[in-house]
């Protein structure tokens, strides 16, 4: 997008003339599914740092619906995974914890998704940057649930 500031593959921002490293799409312009698939792809892939601009859009999209916090939820799980990548401990704890606590209000399931079953290896995954926050190493990426 024009005007947007050039990012490295983990999404941190480059001086503006640089070659960015992540490809800019227009999440305005989709509807909130589409972000909400597009987000699920990239995060599949192991692109959080598109995930979780897609599931931001996703969210602003969703404001005063039922979907608002699942949304935001998945942003901060997006953003929780770009902090494990870029060796940020707490940032990743403090993320996990509250995508945990958001998307816990939305039962078994939603939207296709089986939170019970990616709620367990979120926390693991909490209890790890947890951990390596107290140690002062980075957090190692445990799993990346299946969305």
């Amino acid at each position: 997008m024009p005007g947007e500031r050039p990012r490295d593959a983990l999404g941190r921002p480059l001086p503006h003339g640089a070659a960015s490293a992540i490809p800019f799409e227009d999440y305005a312009a989709q509807a909130p599914e589409q972000n909400f698939d597009r987000g699920r792809a990239h995060f599949a892939a192991g692109r959080f740092f598109p995930a979780h601009e897609a599931w931001e859009e996703a969210w602003r999209q969703a404001r005063g619906t039922q979907d608002e916090a699942f949304f935001q939820a998945l942003a901060q799980l997006g953003a929780a995974y770009t902090h494990i990548q870029r060796g940020n401990a707490h940032g990743a704890r403090a993320l996990l914890g509250r995508a945990i606590n958001r998307l816990r209000a939305y039962g078994p399931r939603h939207r296709g998704v089986a939170l019970d079953a990616i709620l367990s290896v979120l926390e693991a995954q909490m209890e790890a940057a947890a951990d390596a926050e107290r140690t002062g190493v980075p957090p190692a990426l445990l799993a990346v649930p299946s969305l």
